[in-house]
């Protein structure tokens, strides 16, 4: 069955190449991208079946603007790819409070946005899939990346809630998280004022990222098709050969750490009680009087 995918972020890297694999299938695709112009020549290539549109979703009222064009326009919304990102590279010592904000900006309260926008859509019809691009560096953080990953870490947390929320509805959850591959990303962010302290660091850091095998990001369409496809797709699609690798290493690690600290941890629960919150049996209270 024919799908209509909104893509935020889709003038180049992941959000260009599923929007062209959707198209090159028959689907029809909302492009997004901050220069209408990077999208214009997909509706050149595929005539109706694309929407191109501006948005930066840093902009609550243009994100609302064009989900709703979009959802006017095609009639539905079955997928939602939440792409567009910036970078920052930089310690945390040396990102300024401006950076940072920026970068949640757009990775992940941009995110937000759309999600909300799209809502009311999704719930309406009774269906659709949110897939959040978030990436490897969602599940372990390395030097100079801190703040980046940590709107990935948020992302994952947030459509861990979300899946949960939304469920009901027959609305779908996948965080998408890609490995190391060769869209140019890395080269695109903002770069923070360098402090001496940091260098030799940094020169070992980006010594073993120039090393870092990269994955081609081609290969990943057909993934993505397959995901949106899926009666029960998953929580979470790593993609590429070090996502699970990684992930065991972080997880076994993790464990072992909490395992060996138990009895501290356990001791510092002190006296348990069943007492519940007041605040939290007013929220029961209403919940059950709006039911």
């Amino acid at each position: 069955m024919k799908k209509t995918w909104f893509i935020t972020g889709a003038s180049r890297g992941f959000g260009r190449i599923w929007a062209e694999a959707a198209l090159q299938r028959g689907d029809q695709v909302t492009a997004t991208a901050r220069n209408p112009a990077d999208v214009a020549d997909l509706r050149e290539k595929f005539g109706v079946a694309v929407l191109p549109l501006a948005l930066d979703v840093t902009i609550n009222h243009q994100v609302q603007q064009a989900v709703q064009q979009a959802y006017s326009h095609f009639g539905r919304l079955d997928v939602l790819v939440n792409n567009a990102g910036v970078n920052l590279f930089g310690a945390t010592e040396e990102a300024t409070d401006e950076q940072i904000r920026n970068v949640f900006e757009a990775n992940y309260l941009g995110m937000v946005r759309v999600i909300r926008a799209a809502l009311p859509l999704l719930r309406k019809q009774g269906s659709g899939h949110i897939l959040g691009v978030s990436s490897g560096l969602g599940i372990t953080s390395l030097p100079f990346v801190g703040f980046y990953s940590a709107t990935k870490w948020a992302a994952e947390a947030m459509h861990e809630a979300l899946a949960q929320e939304v469920k009901a509805f027959g609305i779908k959850v996948t965080l998408v998280e890609p490995g190391a591959y060769a869209t140019g990303f890395a080269q695109s962010g903002q770069m923070a004022d360098r402090l001496p302290p940091y260098e030799e660091l940094r020169k070992q850091f980006l010594t073993a990222l120039a090393g870092t095998e990269r994955g081609d990001p081609n290969a990943t369409a057909a993934a993505i098709l397959q995901l949106v496809d899926a009666d029960n797709p998953p929580l979470r699609l790593g993609l590429g050969t070090s996502i699970l690798p990684r992930a065991r290493a972080a997880y076994a690690e993790r464990l072992a750490t909490w395992e060996s600290w138990e009895g501290v941890m356990n001791a510092a629960m002190g006296e348990p009680s069943k007492t519940v919150d007041p605040r939290i049996q007013q929220f029961i209270q209403a919940a059950s009087d709006n039911a």
